[in-house]
């Protein structure tokens, strides 16, 4: 592909787009939100880098949203992938992978004894509020305030669209506030149906917070206490935490897990996960979807997580992390401009002090593009397996740049 630097073809898709697109583009996708010069339309992917329309290559630091876990066209996710729609791909029915792959979390996931499957974390998180209600009898749902579980009108960030009917039910507590909790529990009473928490607070724009192990017991025994489930939104960090559950290190294992974006390397799935505690609600309600079934995606996953495991993807992600964390770290001391990481260091959080606008975070990734590596402003970031430390350090010194950007 011929290199445009004036990003023309890029412009030239987006005036298409408001043609035959609302708004030109939808969700978190839109890339109108970024600093100028973000690309909207992308060609080719590969490893941990990616090339927009006008052929400009960057490290890539967002890896799809976090779907891409081993980096894009992982050689053995393909095959399998391949292999498996070579024979059938949406049939009458599921294909024997199904089975396979639910053993597979079986085995992995310590709190599960089965599993189903979506197509994405909206349905998977839903799945699991629908499941909670059909095991318990009862309607009240506790969720975080800020915190991000999909986008339907029952939890979607956005009210335009939304009615006050599609969360009569739904109450909010505070991440990692044990009094606040227990006051959404009370105000739940009798009809508590489940606690909804993420695998740490990763909420946009702002610092990233983990659970800390009373916050997490304290769920757990209020869910308990109330014969309600506790549900673990693990959609955005599964998989990237702790091999077997993101809460599993702090000793407080879930009744009912959602996890999707890393499980099949970038291939569309979900899953929801479960005890026998729930098993018999989630045999009774109805949910499907056309392609919930689909084959090849099955597949990807099973490689996938084969692959995590031989090759202890996540101790890579944690190593490859603490070198983005500690370069930027000197960067910023050097330029003497703060900033603050936080939440794991393999789902990078990078926000200036100093910064409510946003103006230097947008400056800083506008500088950085030009330079050759896709930061995000605002949101986590996210490492693959495929990033290795030249990766890094590539990623580093854009970011250099990105510093020269604020001190100029």
């Amino acid at each position: 592909m011929n290199q445009r630097h004036d990003g023309e073809i890029d412009l030239a898709l987006r005036a298409r787009a408001k043609q035959v697109i609302p708004g030109g583009m939808y969700g978190h996708q839109n890339a109108a939100p970024l600093p100028e010069g973000y690309p909207q339309f992308f060609a080719r992917a590969t490893g941990c880098h990616v090339w927009d329309v006008d052929g400009r290559e960057y490290v890539d630091l967002m890896c799809s949203w976090g779907p891409v876990l081993l980096g894009h066209h992982h050689a053995g996710v393909d095959a399998a992938y391949q292999k498996q729609a070579a024979l059938g791909v949406s049939m009458n029915g599921p294909a024997p992978a199904l089975v396979e792959l639910a053993e597979t979390l079986v085995d992995r996931i310590a709190h599960a004894d089965w599993a189903l499957f979506q197509k994405n974390g909206t349905d998977a998180t839903t799945t699991c509020v629908t499941i909670a209600r059909a095991g318990t009898g009862r309607r009240k749902i506790l969720v975080a305030q800020g915190s991000y579980h999909g986008a339907v009108p029952w939890c979607s960030p956005s009210l335009v669209g939304v009615t006050t009917e599609d969360r009569a039910h739904v109450i909010q507590y505070q991440y990692n506030d044990i009094a606040s909790l227990n006051a959404a529990v009370q105000e739940a009473g009798t009809d508590l149906a489940a606690i909804l928490v993420t695998a740490f607070r990763h909420d946009i724009g702002r610092d990233q917070e983990m659970p800390t192990i009373e916050f997490a017991k304290a769920l757990r025994a209020a869910a308990t206490a109330a014969d309600a489930a506790l549900i673990l939104d693990d959609v955005r960090a599964g998989f990237r935490l702790h091999a077997a559950g993101s809460w599993e290190a702090l000793g407080v294992r879930p009744d009912l897990s959602a996890f999707s974006k890393g499980i099949a390397n970038g291939y569309p799935l979900a899953a929801v996960t479960g005890n026998e505690r729930f098993r018999e609600g989630a045999g009774r309600i109805y949910v499907t979807g056309s392609f919930w079934c689909e084959a090849p995606p099955m597949a990807a996953a099973i490689a996938t997580l084969q692959e995590t495991k031989a090759s202890n993807t996540i101790a890579h992600l944690v190593a490859m992390g603490q070198r983005l964390r500690d370069g930027l770290a000197k960067l910023s001391d050097q330029a003497g401009i703060g900033v603050r990481q936080t939440g794991p260091v393999q789902m990078p959080m990078v926000l200036f002090d100093d910064d409510a606008d946003n103006a230097k975070g947008r400056r800083f990734c506008a500088a950085t593009l030009r330079a050759g590596a896709y930061f995000h402003p605002r949101h986590n970031m996210f490492l693959s397996a495929a990033h290795q430390p030249e990766d890094i350090d590539k990623a580093l010194s854009a970011a250099a740049a990105g510093f020269e950007a604020l001190a100029g």
